[in-house]
């Protein structure tokens, strides 16, 4: 009596092979991790500048004489969590000073100059956000206006989808004067 011989021919694991190459492939470029990433740290972004702005448009509403520079001057100032060579708002906004501070306490010391702990009931957030990325193309900036006690907050979008020209732009629809910066805050116009 002859046995049954139970397996798979080279061939026929050759042939599975083959397709699973295939497969993956054409996940890799439907799915594009690599956009996918860049899309959650812009959603992180977006999500993080919300919160921002909503804490310090508390502390203007609550507080009686708000302090939006600190020891600094509004105006003359751009201030950045991220220091160090080639981090500057130079790029972002022509002839401010960029203040960098690595500081993320929420008292008026940290990158944000504002001393949200004054806020009625405390600070409203735990610590000042940082970009996802934090290099010197993606990072946070802050800026004010002292006499009309208004502020703006800025970013970089890196995915497709939400840089200008991608399918949900933020970016030139924010309602700011940069189509090339994600921007929110009290500033009529975004234009500080």
């Amino acid at each position: 009596m002859k046995s049954l011989k139970t397996g798979f021919t080279l061939i026929e694991l050759l042939v599975v092979i083959g397709i699973l190459a295939v497969l993956a492939t054409i996940t890799i470029l439907v799915l594009n991790p690599a956009q996918l990433f860049a899309q959650g740290r812009d959603s992180q972004r977006i999500s993080d500048l919300s919160t921002l702005r909503s804490a310090i448009s508390l502390y203007l509403a609550t507080v009686s004489s708000p302090d939006l520079d600190g020891a600094a001057a509004c105006g003359t100032n751009c201030w950045t969590h991220l220091s160090g060579a080639g981090v500057n708002c130079e790029g972002r906004h022509t002839g401010l000073t960029t203040a960098a501070d690595t500081d993320r306490t929420v008292d008026g010391t940290g990158w944000v100059p504002v001393d949200l702990t004054d806020t009625a009931g405390g600070a409203p957030v735990a610590a000042l956000p940082i970009d996802p990325s934090d290099t010197t193309t993606y990072f946070y900036s802050y800026l004010c206006d002292s006499t009309n006690t208004t502020f703006e907050l800025n970013a970089n979008m890196e995915s497709t989808r939400y840089a200008n020209g991608g399918d949900d732009d933020v970016e030139a629809t924010d309602g700011g004067n940069s189509a090339t910066l994600y921007e929110v805050g009290s500033d009529p116009g975004l234009d500080l």
